[in-house]
């Protein structure tokens, strides 16, 4: 069945039962109609009709009665008139339902109601005729008896009328309802059946249609679109539309097939013609500027043979003419020496002889088994095609070619071959004639070049002498301009040569100064730093023993003199450290070490040292790290810690109220470069100390990074302060790869933004300046490099017993003090006498020597280095010149530290190295652990 008539058919089907099913729909509520219409038109008109009667009889009976008893002569002609209006109507009202009854019982109830009513209505008349004769209502009883007699029977017998046409009505109206519901369950059922046949009808459309569909689909999802040789086939099942798309698929695929294929052996034709074009055409090329033909033929077979795949291949050129005519062998191709082929060979010889005969190629495709040819490195191998040709120029052969190869011979390689040979004969032809022409031309050549020199002999050898003199002439000029050049170019070059040379010695006298003026610099703050730290050594001692509450006699008022001179002391420590760093970052030989250091134990070591200055300052601070901030970084932990203790520390001096809050975050390199150079880093961390303080004005931003200066006078009478430390900030900043950056509102408060880069590497150009030269160097004092020292008093109760331990090693040991100072011999010999040892004094090397010679029992030696007559260092070496002082503990001491001062004195014989102005309690550690050794 065909997919149109298959729709035709299930639509039809659906159309065929919604026509039945609203037929008898129709036909349904057409009964309905009929039957509502027999009870309301019919039944109810009847029962109105019997009402209305009853109503009328009831309203002349009450008249009659009314005009019997009460009514006077007007009112009695009024009911009378109203009486007969009634009987009137009661007839009419008869006959009307007499015309419309169809039923026998009601044809016979109303029969019986209009015998009845006849005779009430004849007593009704007598009754009226008496009362217009005016009887009285005693004469009119026994009418008005019988009257009502009457009147009972006619109100009965319409009221079985009445009741009659009710049931029948009631009946109808039952029947009524009963179709209703009959045809609500016929039309439910109707719906359902219809429904059902539908569905089954257009699953049965749907699954016919679909199954061909999915057929047709499955075929064209299988087609292998990269090879249209093989297309599949639609089976074709069915006569109908689908059944043609599946015969007109088939068709297209037999089109592609043959499509196809006709384009593969085009596209085959056409590679094959391209790769011949190809070959040509290099082969072409390749015989452009050959003007030899032994070249061509070399050329020609080695590039030949590979194109054509053989093995082997010989290149045969014709020389002379009748019967010496032959062909030589001019080039071959993995040939074997003089096995490989026959040199030459005449017409007719062999059967590439009988070829250049008979101007035709030939192809052996049976070779013999004992043909050996092709030879490689293991052995000979049969060929398995041999190819012979000529090379024909205008009908006569000029060349000969032949080829071998283990395979054979394909179709295109031949047509190739002879397209090739086709375009060689006029190449060797044109080569040849080239060779002739250029053959005739040296001759010809040569010739003129005789007749020429021989013309020539005898001119040049007339106006060889005027040529010479000439000659002699110019040489002589040219002589005397080189010479005149040459005089004048060595005077600018000594001119220039003198004043490079002056140059040269004021460069070195620059230098020279230069060097004398750093070396001056720095003889000057070393012995600054002698002068300085002598005399504060003595007094940092002093005072440092007279404030201690448990070994001083003085008042408590006393002691607190004693610790304010200690921290004035200390202060000006400070300020002689920060100006010998500032010093030393000048000159570019501040020593800076990269190491790793851990950025996790910040915050600890921040709070460990600034909460109790917060805290005494009634002032909030806060210290945020981000996540992202590295645990591990690269730099200078002793430069980086300063900077942060000066940051810090200007921070709480100049903030009053409020708080001082730290923010530790990886900082974006972008940010960063707009300050400073980003190169060779890491990483970089930006760390920001806020304050809500004074704040700095605008134009003094600038300022306060210079050395020795602050916002304002004002400022620095207020807050106090050398004006060193931002300055240093910046400096350090920069030795580290950094920067330092302000951003503050007066009044506002302010905001320091330290930029410090990770350099696992370091900085080459610093480690040379440092190895440059000796430099100014302050001692390395443990109290200024260690920026966070712990800053708190130990607890007296927990040092009693450790005292006690500690003073042990001391008692009865005897210390020779040698120094020039008497402040310093003063303040050592109370502070180690306080101890319990005896204390030996010597004011220079020679007076050291002599106690030792006189051998006092010594067991350690405090040597200072700068000393008249005798310094420390000769004398640390004349001591251990002498074995029996070997082992004796010698510390040096000194207040003038350069670089590579600490190195000296341990090669000179120092066991230990303590720079001056001394704290008492890392003295007594040294000679603690080397008492106790």
């Amino acid at each position: 069945m065909g997919f149109k008539k298959k729709q035709m058919l299930g639509f039809g089907l659906i159309l065929l039962f919604l026509a039945i099913l609203l037929s008898f729909m129709m036909f349904t509520l057409n009964n309905l109609k009929s039957s509502m219409t027999e009870i309301v038109e019919n039944r109810y008109e009847k029962v109105q009709a019997s009402m209305e009667i009853r109503q009328l009889f009831s309203r002349s009976d009450r008249e009659i009665l009314f005009a019997a008893n009460d009514a006077n002569k007007e009112e009695r002609a009024e009911s009378l008139e109203i009486i007969n209006e009634n009987h009137s109507l009661i007839e009419s009202k008869i006959a009307g339902l007499s015309g419309s009854l169809t039923k026998a019982k009601a044809k016979q109830l109303l029969k019986e109601f209009e015998t009845q009513y006849a005779s009430y209505s004849i007593t009704e008349a007598e009754i009226i005729q008496k009362i217009k004769s005016g009887n009285s209502s005693d004469n009119l009883s026994s009418l008005m008896d019988d009257q009502r007699e009457k009147r009972t029977k006619v109100i009965s017998t319409m009221d079985d009328f009445k009741d009659y046409q009710e049931g029948v009505m009631k009946d109808t109206l039952s029947n009524s309802k009963q179709t209703y519901e009959d045809m609500i369950g016929f039309v439910i059922f109707a719906v359902i059946l219809s429904i059902l046949v539908i569905s089954v009808t257009v699953v049965w459309m749907i699954r016919s249609t679909s199954k061909d569909l999915q057929s047709i689909t499955k075929v064209i999802k299988n087609i292998d679109f990269k090879n249209l040789s093989v297309i599949p086939r639609i089976p074709v099942r069915t006569t109908d539309e689908i059944g043609d798309i599946a015969k007109s698929f088939n068709d297209l695929a037999e089109s592609l097939e043959i499509y196809n294929r006709k384009e593969k052996d085009f596209t085959e034709k056409i590679s094959e013609q391209n790769w011949i074009q190809t070959r040509v055409a290099d082969i072409a090329t390749m015989y452009q500027r050959i003007v030899d033909v032994e070249v061509l033929a070399d050329r020609f077979i080695t590039r030949l043979a590979p194109m054509m795949g053989a093995s082997i291949g010989a290149f045969y050129v014709k020389r002379g003419e009748g019967v010496d005519m032959r062909f030589v062998k001019l080039a071959s191709f993995a040939g074997d020496g003089e096995d490989s082929g026959r040199r030459e060979f005449r017409l007719g010889e062999g059967l590439i002889g009988q070829c250049a005969l008979e101007k035709k190629s030939k192809v052996i495709e049976d070779i013999p088994e004992d043909f050996q040819l092709v030879t490689t490195g293991l052995g000979e191998v049969n060929p398995k095609s041999i190819v012979i040709a000529p090379v024909i120029f205008e009908d006569e052969v000029v060349a000969m070619v032949e080829l071998a190869s283990l395979e054979a011979f394909t179709k295109l390689q031949k047509t190739f071959l002879n397209q090739v040979l086709d375009t060689l004969g006029i190449t060797i032809n044109n080569v040849e004639g080239r060779m002739e022409i250029e053959r005739l031309l040296k001759e010809s050549q040569a010739q003129t070049e005789e007749l020429q020199a021989q013309s020539e002999e005898l001119q040049s050898q007339s106006e060889e002498m005027q040529a010479q003199s000439e000659e002699l002439q110019t040489q002589a000029e040219e002589l005397r301009m080189i010479n005149e050049q040459l005089e004048e170019r060595n005077r600018e070059t000594e001119e220039k040569s003198k004043e490079l040379q002056v140059a040269k010695l004021n460069l070195e006298k620059q230098a020279e100064e230069l060097k004398l003026s750093s070396k001056y610099k720095s003889e000057f703050m070393a012995n600054m730093s002698h002068e300085l730290r002598t005399p504060l050594n003595s007094i940092l001692i002093l005072s440092e023993m007279l404030s201690d509450p448990n070994d001083s006699n003085l008042n408590e008022e006393q002691q607190e003199f004693a610790r304010v001179i200690n921290s004035s002391g200390q202060d000006l420590l400070t300020l002689i450290n920060d100006i010998l760093d500032l010093s030393k970052v000048e000159v570019g030989k501040l020593e800076v070490v990269f190491d790793e250091m851990n950025l996790s134990e910040l915050p600890e070591l921040l709070h460990r040292n600034f909460d109790h200055v917060a805290k005494k300052k009634n002032i909030d601070f806060i210290i945020e790290k981000s996540k992202n901030v590295p645990d591990i970084f690269f730099t200078d932990e002793q430069r980086f810690q300063q900077i942060l203790k000066n940051l810090l520390s200007n921070a709480f001096k100049f903030t009053e109220k409020g708080s001082v809050s730290v923010q530790i975050k990886k900082a974006d390199e972008e940010n960063v470069a707009q300050w400073i150079q980003t190169k060779g880093a890491s990483n970089w961390v930006e760390i920001k100390v806020t304050d809500t303080g004074i704040g700095i004005p605008k134009e003094k931003q600038k300022l306060i990074f210079e050395a020795f200066q602050q916002g304002d006078g004002a400022t620095m009478r207020k807050y106090g302060g050398t004006g060193l430390g931002l300055s240093i900030c910046r400096e350090f900043a920069k030795l580290l790869g950094g920067w330092v950056i302000v951003d503050s509102e007066e009044g506002q408060g302010s905001t320091f933004t330290f930029f410090i880069p990770s350099m696992p590497e370091g900085f080459k150009n610093v480690d040379e300046a440092i190895a440059a030269s000796p430099e100014v160097a302050a001692a390395n004092h443990e109290d200024s490099a260690a920026p966070f020292g712990d800053q708190g008093e130990p607890d007296a109760g927990m040092m009693d017993e450790e005292d006690r331990d500690k003073a042990k090693p001391f008692c009865n040991k005897t210390v020779l003090v040698v120094d020039d100072d008497h402040r310093n011999i003063f303040a050592l010999k109370n502070a180690l006498k306080h101890e319990g040892m005896e204390i030996l004094t010597a004011e220079n090397g020679f007076e050291c020597l002599e106690l030792l010679e006189k051998g006092n029992n010594i067991d350690v030696i405090l040597m200072d280095i700068m000393m008249p007559g005798m310094d420390g260092y000769e004398t640390m070496t004349r001591i251990r010149e002498q074995s029996k002082f070997e082992d004796l503990p010698i510390i040096a001491l000194t207040a003038k530290a350069m670089k590579g001062d600490r190195e000296k004195c341990l090669k000179a014989g120092a066991s230990d190295y303590v720079s001056k102005p001394l704290k008492l309690d890392q003295l007594l550690s040294v000679l603690r652990v080397w008492l106790t050794n």
